[in-house]
C-alpha cells in the first residue's frame, strides 16, 4: 500500500511538472483555464503529490514493505551527506544568482540531480531508488527540455557577482544545517549525522 501511495504522488509531483516543460500543452491549459487557475492547479497537484510521497515512504518504511536491492557500505553515507551540502548551495544560488549561476546556468537543477545520486548512493532499498532515481530522471529531462524551449518563459532574476555567492553559500549551509539536525530527526525518523542513516 506506502508504495503504490509513494508512486501515486510521484507520477503527480513529476507529471505537473513535465507538464510546464511541454510548453504547448502549457499554453493550451493556461488559454482554457486562464493563467491564474492553472497555476493554482498545478501548484496544488504539486503539493498533493509532495504530501502522497512523503506519506506513502512513512507507510512503506512501517509497513512490513521494506526491500532492499543493494546494500551500501556504511560509508556512503558521509559521501552523501557532505554532497548533499554543496547540492543545497546550488539550489540556494538559483534565488540569489551570482557567479555560481551564471557557471551551472540551471543552479536548481544541478542541485537536485546531486541531491538525488548522494541519496542513491548511500540509500539501496526500493522505496528510495524510486523517489531519488525517479526526481534524477526528471531533474535531466528538464534540464534537456529547457534546451529546446523557444518561448521567453519568466522574466530572468538580475544576477550578481561574488557577493551573491557568498551569500548563497552562507544562506545554503545554513539551511543544510538546517535540514540535517531538524528536518531529518523530526520528518524523515533518522539523524544524518551519527547514526545509520534511512533515506538519508
Amino acid at each position: 500500500m506506502g508504495l503504490a501511495v509513494l508512486v501515486l504522488g510521484l507520477v503527480l509531483f513529476i507529471g505537473a511538472h513535465v507538464v510546464v516543460s511541454l510548453r504547448d500543452r502549457r499554453a493550451a491549459l493556461i488559454a482554457r483555464l486562464g493563467e491564474w487557475p492553472y497555476k493554482g492547479l498545478m501548484s496544488v497537484v504539486s503539493i498533493l503529490g509532495i504530501v502522497l510521497i512523503g506519506w506513502g515512504f512513512a507507510a512503506y518504511r512501517a509497513g512490513g514493505e521494506w526491500i532492499e536491492l543493494y546494500d551500501p557500505p556504511t560509508w556512503t553515507r558521509h559521501l552523501s551527506a557532505l554532497l548533499v551540502w554543496p547540492a543545497v548551495i546550488m539550489v540556494t544560488a538559483a534565488y540569489i544568482p551570482g557567479n555560481i549561476k551564471r557557471v551551472l546556468k540551471h543552479p536548481m537543477l544541478s542541485g537536485v540531480k546531486l541531491w538525488a545520486v548522494a541519496h542513491l548512493i548511500s540509500n539501496g532499498d526500493l522505496g528510495s531508488v524510486l523517489i531519488f532515481g525517479s526526481l534524477l530522471a526528471w531533474a535531466v529531462y528538464d534540464r534537456i527540455s529547457l534546451k529546446r524551449r523557444t518561448d521567453p518563459g519568466a522574466p530572468p532574476i538580475p544576477v550578481g557577482g561574488r557577493r551573491n555567492d557568498i551569500l548563497a553559500v552562507v544562506v545554503g549551509t545554513i539551511l543544510y544545517l538546517a535540514l540535517a539536525f531538524v528536518f531529518h530527526p523530526l520528518v524523515i525518523g533518522r539523524a544524518v549525522f551519527g547514526t545509520p542513516a534511512l533515506g538519508t
